[in-house]
């Protein structure tokens, strides 16, 4: 890169369009991550884990935790060694250098991040309605109204990232504490509850076999659902021409927002079973993201908390949309620079600094995806979106984690190195990966069905770009710098 943490060049050498601020130190990196992980995934994920382990709903989100450490171990290596914003794509793209499944990962992550923000957008109009309606000023509506809502949030996230990231992220700092503060009353009330002798601790060791699979599967199928909970530190890596100093803060701050994160879900967990029966338990599987708010009215009776709770929890849900569109903004930005994607999706506004195209493009992706997912009024559209984006990012962990094995061979002797992932660790990780991405840990068909759908749009997109760099006589770059 040309630019440093003190100075921003205008403009790029070999393509006239600005670069992007460097504008995140560790402080706003370390909430971005933190807010990330924290988000619509706790709320999105805890009734269905509950229902199906029971007490030990908590041992699900620590093998979650330590599956994406190792993970994240391997994406420090790399995004160290290669500091720049196009993130599983680069490495994919150094590690194999075919460009037809560099444009399958990075599509992949894209589509994850859309599926996520799509899971936000949906959890955020049910809190919002749920929190009217338990205050007695409006009925809840239709599935229509809800996807309505939906939708005018995913426009108001695009105008949000239009304005700059700078901006963005300052955003995503009052988003965050609001979300702390959120789960903090879900872990007060929890504790509230035992204090008074109305929680039952030993809940937390009762395993519940609510669909007979007995402890391995039931823990194992768990854990892929906690996973959608745990993911988020990829996509700061996307973010890495926007950081200050990366080489140096990105470990540290990665590996502390990843350890804030699982403290915050393991007593959260603590809290759901000892409030909650056994019965109650087992019933807010099909609660999707009000699953934490019954745990709020269970356990604090005659206090208003259940009241406010939603609203808080609507801020809480917006944050992870948030990040997730800026990470595929960026990413498909990067892309774009190096013609993988057709060039004009780099677009930068002149002013602003943000890629603009790219926001535009993923938030179309966005909208067309809710309306599909919300045209069956009989699917369980929160379980169906984060299974769906858990399964994508599985997939694009297991080639990240053989990527940081190839690349770690190829590496020169003489060149510095930042971090480096233990020993045999990257490959550990990769098999626990393509494991929890597999059929037998119980994955409804229909997470398949819309990877599958959403993977084959971008087999189009590559033709496309493909004909379009043909015709036009250029190739698409090797993805070993994105600065040009």
């Amino acid at each position: 890169m040309s630019t440093s943490a003190e100075h921003v060049s205008d403009t790029t050498a070999s393509t006239g369009e600005p670069e992007l601020k460097r504008v995140l130190g560790p402080k706003l990196l370390l909430l971005f991550i933190v807010g990330d992980i924290l988000g619509a995934g706790v709320y999105a994920v805890t009734g269905t884990m509950a229902g199906t382990v029971g007490g030990i709903v908590w041992l699900p989100f620590l093998l979650a935790f330590l599956v994406a450490t190792m993970t994240a171990f391997s994406y420090l290596e790399l995004v160290t060694q290669y500091p720049q914003a196009a993130g599983a794509a680069l490495y994919t793209h150094k590690a194999f250098g075919i460009h037809f499944v560099t444009f399958l990962v990075a599509f992949a992550v894209v589509c994850s991040g859309i599926t996520s923000a799509a899971t936000s957008a949906n959890v955020l109009a049910q809190n919002f309605f749920g929190g009217l309606e338990v205050n007695g000023w409006l009925e809840m509506p239709g599935q229509g109204v809800i996807t309505i809502v939906a939708l005018a949030f995913m426009l108001l996230l695009a105008v949000i990232n239009l304005r700059g990231v700078g901006e963005s992220v300052k955003f995503n700092v009052v988003l965050t504490l609001i979300e702390m503060a959120a789960l903090c009353i879900v872990i007060g009330v929890g504790f509230f509850a035992m204090a008074q002798g109305n929680g039952n601790i030993g809940q937390i060791f009762v395993f519940a076999d609510a669909q007979d699979k007995g402890l391995f599967l039931a823990v194992t199928a768990a854990t892929s659902i906690a996973f959608f909970a745990m993911v988020g530190f990829e996509d700061s890596v996307n973010m890495v021409e926007e950081t200050q100093e990366p080489e140096r803060i990105f470990p540290r701050t990665m590996l502390t927002g990843l350890g804030i994160a699982v403290i915050f879900y393991v007593l959260v967990a603590i809290s759901v079973v000892t409030v909650l029966s056994p019965t109650e338990l087992a019933g807010i599987r099909e609660a999707e993201g009000a699953a934490l708010l019954e745990v709020v009215r269970a356990g604090s009776p005659g206090f208003p908390i259940d009241r406010i709770f939603p609203f808080l929890a609507v801020f809480a849900v917006a944050n992870t949309a948030l990040i997730n569109m800026l990470m595929a903004s960026r990413l498909i930005y990067g892309m774009a620079r190096q013609g993988v994607l057709p060039r004009p999706l780099g677009k930068v506004l002149p002013v602003r600094c943000t890629p603009w195209a790219g926001i535009a493009f993923s938030t179309v992706l966005a909208l067309g995806l809710i309306v599909y997912v919300t045209s069956d009024p009989d699917s369980n559209i929160v379980a169906n979106l984060s299974g769906t984006t858990a399964f994508l990012l599985l997939c694009v962990f297991t080639v990240v984690n053989v990527a940081c094995v190839v690349l770690r061979r190829k590496r020169d002797v003489n060149q510095k190195v930042f971090f480096t992932s233990p020993g045999p660790l990257p490959i550990v990780a990769a098999l626990l990966c393509a494991f929890l991405a597999g059929p037998w840990v119980g994955r409804d068909a229909v997470q398949y069905q819309i990877a599958g759908s959403l993977m084959a749009i971008g087999v189009v997109l590559w033709l496309i770009t493909w004909l379009i760099n043909r015709r036009t006589n250029t190739h698409a770059g090797d993805l070993t710098s994105l600065d040009g």
